[in-house]
């Protein structure tokens, strides 16, 4: 994976990614800039070049790399079996038993240790 990703690397990556780095550094300032105009344009002006600078930074080897990535795991997650509606329930069941069984427990060992500290104590 390492010699595709280094091998399809174009020397305008480095390029790409300063533009992308410059419009997220342009929506931040202008943002602060702006103070003064209204909230909405200053909302639209900050998502247009959020969106621009993300837009760029996906053109680039490791942008491309990362839709890869993305486009496989939803892939993998397709292939998920969920539980069904009783197997939900019944494992939540299984825990909270569990939890109720742990904290009894601990409840008592905590009651036993504090009763032969005070024993010792006096």
């Amino acid at each position: 994976m390492s010699t595709e990703s280094k091998a399809s690397k174009s020397p305008l990556d480095a390029v790409k990614w300063l533009l992308a780095v410059a419009f997220l550094a342009a929506a931040v300032v202008g943002n602060v800039v702006y103070s003064e105009v209204a909230v909405l344009y200053r909302v639209l002006g900050v998502v247009v070049l959020m969106l621009a600078g993300v837009g760029i930074a996906l053109t680039s080897a490791q942008g491309k790399a990362f839709l890869q990535l993305l486009k496989e795991a939803n892939i993998e997650r397709r292939k998920v079996v969920w539980p069904t509606r009783q197997e939900t329930q019944q494992t939540t069941m299984i825990v909270v038993a569990v939890v109720v069984v742990m904290s009894l427990i601990l409840w008592g060992l905590d009651s036993l240790l504090g009763w032969l500290v005070s024993l010792l104590v006096g």
